[in-house]
Parts: structure tokens; C-alpha cells; sequence
């Protein structure tokens, strides 16, 4: 959505690694769409999928193309390790060390494996759960606009899009009020390492214990639900039994659980208000079209989760000699599916680069993925998104970009899409 010239994107060029391809991908994606929608990058030795045909075709094939892809997710910290100097790399890996293991539970998890985490973790997101939050959830997003309903101009990450999920996620999961400030920088530091904003060694090392406290605290908190259960999140998993097993979730299962809840339960929705609002301020003529009509606010939050997807993508493994669109593949290949293209691909979507309230197929984007995979924080975070547009446009109006701010940008990652700040004005209705 940059309005300066740029260079003509050839395939030959493409490194999706590049800072500046991540932070604005879109005419990468519509070369590789168009040319080489099955891309070999020699870059991470990664073919990168860009067509939603294709995605599709992968998400549906489990068997073919394993989630079994945690080796990728550790590749820029293994980078760091090697190049860090010894007395930071040996205190990294001391206190990386008090870490649980990791385990497959739900993203990096094939079938069976998958199935009989996820059958257990939807318990947490039924449609009868989150529909009994609303009130709840409209009560924080209220209280969050009281909060700077006066000021007139605010950073709407700083005062509502970061906020009110991380408040919400902390609150189901059972975090008491005085411990919400450790929990917030912890679940912010959560999301972080799939950046790659660089940080001195010093704030890396700080950064791995909080990661550390993080998980032993939270993992501490379900443990202490199974003697004194709570209506929240934390109970609902100390209660699980694995009837495979026959047994309760151990520490290394829950805290793998709970650090894809912090990014599910929270970063994407926080990301998906910050790319809403500034939709809104970059396309004024909708902002009133949106107020009382509830079925145009629904259909707006997708588009908003379709046009700056969250999650821009995540790998997959071909676990078997086969072909793709017509490309072949090895087994062992490596792919990178990336959802933020296919969602912009005019194969599928009619003028697929502008906000439409009224799309018809605007909830077919794969801003949450697809199939068994599909993110299990999807209902929370689209009831936040559909409680919190209405209330921030009938209490307000005439949002725009406040001037002498640099031009709203993403934060440079392979997997995520954030958007860091975002300063606006508005008016009192």
C-alpha cells in the first residue's frame, strides 16, 4: 500500500528473507503468483507457495505435507548462537537449559499426534464458551476507550489494539490482576522471537529468562488449578486426560500448549486491530458505512484479516516424492506456504487489493490457516475484532493518520505481520 515507486520485483532476485521484502511482500507475491507460484528460493533451500489453489491443495493433504516443522522455527536463534560470542552463548544455552523440551502438540503436530491434543484444547474455544464471554470482552473494550476517549490523538497499539486481547487472554487464562505485568511482558516476548528486530546480546539474554519465569509460572498456575479449579483456561487444561494414556497433560505438554495460546490468544488479534484501524483511516469513506450494520462490520474484519494476514505463513515438510501445480517435489523439500499471497490472489478474491464491506467470499481467507490446523484461538479473536470495531466507531469518528509520525510499517518476520505503532486522531461523537 506504499505510495512510492518501486523497482520491478524479477523472480530471479526474489529472497523472501529480506527485511524489506517482509515489511512490504505485496508485489513479490504477485510476481511469484503469477510466474512461479511453486518457488525454489535458494535462501533457506525453501520452496515458497504463493497461489491459494495450491495452499489449499497442501493444507487439505496432511499426509503429504507434515507440520512436523519445529527445526524451522529455531533456525535464526541456532544462526545467533553460532556467531554470538562464547560467554553469551554459553549463558544463552544455561539458561535455555531450565527450559521443558520441546514437544509437538498442536502447531508442529501431524495426525494422530495432533488430534489428540486439539480434541482436547477446542474445549476452550467451543462456540458456547466465547459466545458466554461477550459481555465480558464488551466491558474491556469499553473500559479501554474510556481510557483515551478524551485525548483526541493516541498510538491505537499502545491504547486499544495491544491492550485489550492481552487483558482478555490474561484474564481467561486465570492471571491475577497484580501478576498481569509480568504476564504482558512475558507473552509480548512470546511473540517476539519470531521476529527479527535485533536486540544487543545483553537484552537477548534477559529476554530467554523471562521466557524461562514465564513458563514456570504459567505452567505453575495449571498445576495449582488441579487442586483449586477456577472457571478459566488454566483448569480446563489441568483437567485434561489423554485417553490414549490415561493420564493428565505433563509440565513440557502445557507449556507447549500455552506458548501458542499467548500468540494465538493475543498477537493476531492485536495485529488485526492495528491493520483495521489503519484500513480505516486510509479508506475514510467506510468508516460511517460500518456504524449500526453489523453484518458489513463482520465482513470488514475479514477483509482486514485478509489484507495484512497476521500469520503471513508457516512451512510445511513433503514427506513423500510428488507435484505441485505441476512443480515437482522431493521428499524432505521444505515449503513455505504463504497465506498473506494467497489472500491477494485474484484467482480467488475480485479486485483482491481493495477493502470491500460487502465481499461475498471475504471469510475464505486463510488469515487462520485451513483444515485441521486451522487456529484454535480463531472464534476469540474474531468476536474481539467484531465487539471491538463497532464500539471504537460509534463512540468515535474521523479516524486518521495523526501527522509528523513515519509512515505506518510492519515489523520485518518470516511468520508474523505486526504492526508495531500506529498514532491517529479522531473525534468524539
Amino acid at each position: 500500500m506504499s505510495t512510492t515507486a518501486k523497482k520491478p520485483v524479477h523472480v530471479a532476485d526474489i529472497n523472501l528473507f529480506d527485511p524489506a521484502v517482509l515489511i512490504d511482500p505485496w508485489d513479490t507475491y504477485q510476481v511469484l503468483r503469477d510466474v512461479s507460484p511453486v518457488h525454489y528460493m535458494p535462501a533457506g533451500q525453501i520452496y515458497v507457495v504463493t497461489r491459494y489453489d495450491l495452499l489449499m491443495q497442501v493444507l487439505r493433504d496432511t499426509d503429504t505435507y507434515s507440520s512436523n516443522f519445529g527445526p524451522f522455527l529455531n533456525g535464526t536463534r541456532q544462526h545467533w548462537l553460532e556467531n554470538a560470542p562464547a560467554p553469551v552463548r554459553d549463558k544463552f544455552l544455561e539458561i535455555a537449559g531450565q527450559m521443558h523440551p520441546p514437544v509437538d502438540t498442536l502447531l508442529t503436530a501431524d495426525p494422530p499426534t495432533h488430534k489428540k491434543y486439539r480434541s482436547q484444547v477446542d474445549r476452550v474455544f467451543t462456540a458456547g464458551n466465547v459466545r458466554k464471554m461477550e459481555p465480558y470482552i464488551q466491558q474491556i473494550i469499553d473500559e479501554t476507550i474510556d481510557g483515551f476517549i478524551d485525548k483526541g490523538e493516541v498510538d491505537f497499539m499502545e491504547a486499544f489494539a495491544l491492550p485489550v486481547p492481552l487483558r482478555i487472554i490474561a484474564d481467561r487464562l486465570g492471571v491475577a490482576p497484580d501478576e498481569r505485568p509480568f504476564f504482558y511482558e512475558g507473552a509480548t516476548v512470546a511473540a517476539s522471537g519470531l521476529r527479527l528486530t535485533s536486540h544487543s546480546d545483553d537484552e537477548l539474554l534477559r529476554r530467554a529468562q523471562v521466557m524461562v519465569d514465564l513458563q514456570n509460572y504459567m505452567v505453575g498456575l495449571v498445576e495449582a488449578r488441579r487442586k483449586d479449579p477456577r472457571d478459566d483456561m488454566c483448569t480446563i487444561l489441568g483437567e485434561v486426560r489423554l485417553e490414549d494414556e490415561d493420564r493428565p497433560l505433563n509440565p513440557p505438554e502445557i507449556w507447549s500448549i500455552l506458548n501458542q495460546f499467548l500468540v494465538a490468544g493475543h498477537e493476531t488479534t492485536t495485529s488485526t486491530f492495528g491493520w483495521g484501524m489503519l484500513l480505516l483511516c486510509r479508506n475514510p469513506e467506510i468508516q460511517e458505512q460500518l456504524v449500526g450494520d453489523p453484518k458489513a462490520v463482520r465482513t470488514f474484519c475479514e477483509e482486514a484479516l485478509r489484507l495484512e494476514a497476521p500469520v503471513q505463513g508457516l512451512p510445511r515438510v513433503v514427506t513423500k516424492d510428488t507435484e505441485l501445480g505441476g512443480y515437482p517435489l522431493k521428499a524432505g523439500a521444505m515449503l513455505m506456504l504463504r497465506y498473506g499471497a494467497a489472500n491477494r490472489d485474484e484467482r480467488h478474491f475480485e479486485c483482491p487489493v481493495e477493502v470491500d464491506i460487502h465481499r461475498k467470499n471475504a471469510g475464505s481467507q486463510l488469515a487462520f490457516g485451513s483444515g485441521i490446523h486451522h487456529c484454535v484461538g480463531a472464534p476469540l479473536a474474531r468476536q474481539e475484532l467484531n465487539l471491538g470495531f463497532p464500539a471504537l466507531l460509534e463512540r468515535l469518528k474521523n479516524f486518521r493518520l495523526a501527522p509528523g509520525h513515519p509512515e505506518p510499517k510492519a515489523e520485518p518476520s518470516v511468520i508474523l505481520r505486526s504492526l508495531p505503532e500506529l498514532h491517529v486522531q479522531f473525534d468524539k461523537r
